[in-house]
């Protein structure tokens, strides 16, 4: 069940200056298609009657929200939206002239997937989107698709799911397997805008009506680069600094104390959500994003108090390593009482996803600056802290681990862990000293 919407009723959902750009020259192809499958051009002919379309995509550029973009919609009604030799000229075409014009890239994907009639040829263009999107991606450009109804197949692997943020429509199939190729007792659930959202496959699900406002903003964000650091947001809590590492430890820990939503509504004007890790999980523990502060992009990536999963570590990475290419600074507020140790996470691969986090913020270009707003529990808070620009608030303590388990390592009793936090020297005030932070920042 599609959603009903042709490739030109979806552009006039995002833009209302939408220009066609003009369909590449092809030689002339041999009858019935490369295989000569027989009925293909009377296929073709239908499909182009039916819907006044000459091929499964319509490419051009249009304003959303005041942002120009590369814009290509899937004619769903065009033999199902597949992609063929043809599909590949201008998906192609497409993508070089938003590099040639510095544009971002904005698929609007409804497709069944590669065109049975022309075999091994429609599938390798596949290949071709992906080098397309590479390069895009490799000139700093960003790439935001929104998934319709369905998207499945490799249009879903390419355009789709290799898009730099990914929004669906509600209700929509998306997934590898189409509806005609699954396992018979597949959970159809499963092959959802909503499921891929749960899992960290797409960012977020957003109706009709508020497509335009969504997309206009995620555009206007991504295509705004600086190189200046984004400053530091002041302290939300008390203005005292602790007296003890104890009484710091405690601090951190209270349930009053702000937290990083309350960080990020106080510093962003507006903001939007990036979530999942692209590997199938999500951590609601970590609040990753765009937003403006100032009249600035800045991306976003926040600890809320929780011990940190496998999956809201790759999600930062992923959200690091795309502010970079973007030339977009970042703002982290580290605040865990340590990355997550059950068997679960060990299993996910806790270690790994922290080191490759650590790897993406040593490597980044553009300026990433720290706070550290409540808890810093180990390697799991520092993994998020810039090296050298990491800022403190007076309700937060930093440290190599927290107090309790400092102690059982060094067999001492579970009462000796007051006296053991103040040894480690974890005061916001202690880390200044000894140069592992930059300062303390005050209210505001």
């Amino acid at each position: 069940m599609t959603d009903g919407r042709t490739a030109r009723a979806t552009l006039a959902l995002v833009t209302d200056d939408f220009t066609e750009l003009p369909h590449p020259a092809r030689e002339s192809a041999p009858a019935d298609g490369p295989l000569g499958w027989p009925g293909y051009d009377a296929s073709r002919a239908r499909a182009t009657a039916r819907t006044g379309e000459s091929e499964s995509v319509v490419c051009g550029t249009g304003h959303v929200e005041g942002t120009r973009a590369v814009l290509i919609a899937f004619e769903f009604g065009f033999l199902g939206g597949s992609l063929g030799e043809r599909t590949g000229d201008r998906l192609a075409a497409a993508y070089t002239y938003a590099r040639e014009h510095r544009l971002p890239v904005v698929p609007l994907v409804a497709t069944g997937g590669s065109r049975m009639q022309e075999g091994m040829f429609a599938l390798t263009q596949l290949q071709r989107v992906a080098r397309q999107s590479a390069l895009t991606r490799a000139a700093g450009l960003a790439q935001i698709a929104v998934l319709r109804d369905p998207t499945t197949g490799g249009g879903w692997a390419t355009l789709g799911a290799g898009a730099d943020v990914v929004l669906a429509l509600p209700g929509a199939q998306v997934g590898f397997a189409g509806s005609r190729v699954r396992p018979p007792d597949a959970d159809p659930a499963a092959y959802t805008a909503e499921a891929q959202v749960a899992a960290g496959a797409a960012d977020a699900v957003v109706p009709p009506e508020e497509l335009r406002g969504v997309l206009g903003r995620w555009l206007r964000l991504l295509t705004a680069s600086s190189a200046e650091a984004a400053p530091v947001p002041r302290a939300l809590g008390s203005a005292d600094l602790p007296a003890t590492g104890w009484e710091a430890v405690r601090r951190a820990r209270a349930a009053r104390r702000p937290r990083a939503a309350s960080y990020l509504d106080a510093y962003f004007t507006h903001r939007v959500e990036f979530g999942g890790d692209r590997c199938g999980g999500r951590d609601a523990g970590m609040l990753c994003g765009f937003g403006e502060h100032a009249g600035r992009a800045v991306a976003y990536a926040a600890q809320a108090g929780t011990a940190t999963r496998p999956a809201g570590y790759r999600t930062a990475a992923r959200l690091v390593r795309l502010a970079d290419r973007l030339g977009i600074p970042v703002l982290t507020l580290v605040d865990t009482p340590g990355a997550a140790n059950d068997a679960e996470a060990e299993a996910q691969g806790v270690g790994a996803a922290i080191a490759d986090l650590f790897g993406a913020v040593a490597a980044a270009r553009t300026p990433v600056t720290t706070l550290v707003i409540g808890e810093g529990g180990s390697g799991g808070a520092l993994a998020l802290a810039a090296p050298g620009n990491t800022w403190a608030v007076p309700d937060s303590y930093f440290s190599v681990i927290a107090p309790e388990p400092a102690a059982a390592i060094l067999k001492r009793p579970p009462q000796d862990a007051e006296a053991t936090a103040n040894q480690l020297r974890i005061r916001p005030q202690d880390l200044v000293e000894l140069g592992v932070i930059r300062g303390v920042v005050g209210p505001g």
